[in-house]
C-alpha cells in the first residue's frame, strides 16, 4: 500500500517536544513494518507563521515570506528524520523526483515545502499523485472537514464522507474568507479532485490514529472518496 501522510507543523511540533516527534516517527515506522510504502510531508505550523509575521513587518516580499516558510517546514522535516533514523532519507527531499527515488529505495521519503506559492497541503497531494498513492492522509489539528469553521461556529457540522468535487466546493468559500480555517487549501483540494485521490482528513495529534486510519480505515475524521474508488484491500483483511 502506497500512502502519503501530510503532518501539519502544529501537529508535529507546536513546541520542541522530542517525545511528540518520536511518537509520530513510531507510528510511521509501524506503517512501514506493516508493508506500507510511506511518504511524509511536514508543515511549518505556528513557528513558520511567527517568522513570516516578523519578516513581513521588516518589509519582505511574498516570495521571501514563502521561502521562510519553506525553510521552517524543512527544519520540522529534519526533526522527523532524526527520529526515524536509518529508515528515512538523510535530508528532506527538495523535489518530487528526489522523494520518489527515496521510496524506490524503500526509504521513508520526508519532504517539507517545495516552491513559493505552494503550501505543504498541495505538496502532499502532488506527491501522492506522483507515486499513484492508494491513500493520502492529512493529519491536522481539526477532526475532519466541517461545513463551517468549528473553532468559530459551535453549530458547525462534520462531514463523514465527501467526493473530491464536494471537497472543492466546500473549500472555495472558506478560501475567500480571511478568518476561515479550511481543512486543506484550495489547490490541494483541486489536485485531489484532478487525480481522484482517496484521502482522509483527521485529527493527527494522537499519532496512533494514523496507524488505525491507514491499516484499517478506522478513524473519526472525513473520508474523501472518488466515485470509481474502491477500499484498499488491506482494510478487508
Amino acid at each position: 500500500m502506497n500512502v502519503v501522510i501530510s503532518i501539519g507543523g502544529s501537529v508535529l511540533a507546536p513546541d520542541l517536544d522530542p517525545g511528540r516527534v518520536a511518537a509520530h516517527a513510531a507510528a510511521i515506522e509501524e506503517l512501514s513494518e506493516a508493508g506500507c510504502t510511506v511518504g511524509v510531508v511536514v508543515g511549518g505550523g505556528g513557528v513558520a507563521r511567527e517568522y513570516i509575521g516578523a519578516a513581513r513587518e521588516l518589509g519582505a516580499n511574498e516570495v521571501q515570506l514563502d521561502q521562510l516558510g519553506i525553510g521552517v517546514t524543512r527544519l520540522n522535516a529534519r526533526l522527523l528524520i532524526a527520529a526515524l533514523g536509518e529508515r528515512a532519507t538523510l535530508s528532506p527531499a527538495t523535489d518530487y523526483d528526489e522523494a520518489v527515488s527515496a521510496l524506490r529505495r524503500d526509504e521513508v521519503a520526508v519532504m517539507g515545502g517545495v516552491m513559493p506559492g505552494q503550501t505543504t497541503d498541495a505538496v502532499a497531494a502532488e506527491f501522492a499523485e506522483a507515486v499513484d498513492a492508494d491513500l493520502l492522509v492529512y493529519a491536522t489539528n481539526a477532526n475532519g472537514v466541517y461545513d463551517a469553521d468549528p473553532n468559530a461556529d459551535p453549530d458547525a457540522e462534520q462531514f463523514g464522507r465527501l467526493s473530491p468535487t464536494e471537497l472543492v466546493d466546500i473549500v472555495v468559500p472558506m478560501s475567500r474568507d480571511a478568518g476561515a480555517s479550511a481543512p486543506v487549501d484550495l489547490l490541494a483540494a483541486k489536485l485531489i479532485d484532478r487525480a481522484d485521490l482517496r484521502s482522509i482528513v483527521l485529527d493527527g495529534t494522537d499519532p496512533s490514529v494514523l496507524v488505525d486510519a491507514v491499516l484499517e480505515g478506522d478513524h473519526g475524521g472525513t473520508d474523501i472518496v472518488p466515485a470509481a474508488c474502491t477500499e484498499p484491500t488491506q482494510w478487508g483483511e
